[in-house]
């Protein structure tokens, strides 16, 4: 891993921890194991570091489209499916992101803006109805937001229903409104 990835991923680390203000240039230098001015090589400013996490969402979000796109079982039941965390690079970004959105980073807002528009578009290619569309992107969203309210990333709470069991009701939406 690059120098670069590492200060990212201690940036997102942070801001998952303990929120945007907690994200000092020297936090995210001591947690990525790097001097300041180590830091400030490959990242000028802490704008720059957001910068660099929603270029590293964007990218990551390209992979997941392609992937999306490429499914065997579709567009639809691929978002579902991929819609728990398993603590990946693209789980990881994806919150750390959502984080300075919901704290009305302006950039960061646009970032989940276009993730969710493009994981949309491709439901949409996928059916008629634009409810339906909407209604399984909803069901994605409610899945990861019930993942985010456990305890513990990746340990479900006891009534959480999971997605291989809502695929089922998915199958149902798409049964009149595929294209």
């Amino acid at each position: 891993m690059s120098a670069r990835d590492t200060l990212l991923d201690a940036y997102g680390a942070i801001l998952l921890e303990n929120g945007q203000r907690a994200t000092t240039l020297s936090a995210v230098a001591a947690r990525a194991g790097v001097s300041k001015g180590g830091l400030l090589y490959h990242f000028t400013s802490k704008d720059a570091l957001t910068e660099g996490l929603i270029d590293r969402l964007d990218e990551l979000m390209a992979e997941d489209i392609t992937a999306m796109r490429a499914a065997p079982d579709g567009p639809s039941r691929y978002y579902v499916r991929t819609s728990v965390w398993t603590d990946c690079a693209l789980d990881r970004t994806l919150v750390a992101v959502a984080q300075l959105a919901q704290e009305s980073h302006t950039a960061a807002q646009e970032a989940m803006d276009r993730a969710r528009r493009q994981w949309l578009e491709l439901i949409r290619e996928e059916v008629v109805e634009e409810a339906t569309a909407h209604a399984i992107l909803l069901i994605g969203d409610g899945l990861y937001f019930d993942a985010a309210l456990s305890r513990s990333p990746g340990s479900p709470r006891e009534d959480a229903i999971t997605a291989a069991e809502l695929l089922p009701v998915v199958d149902r939406l798409l049964e009149g409104a595929r294209r």
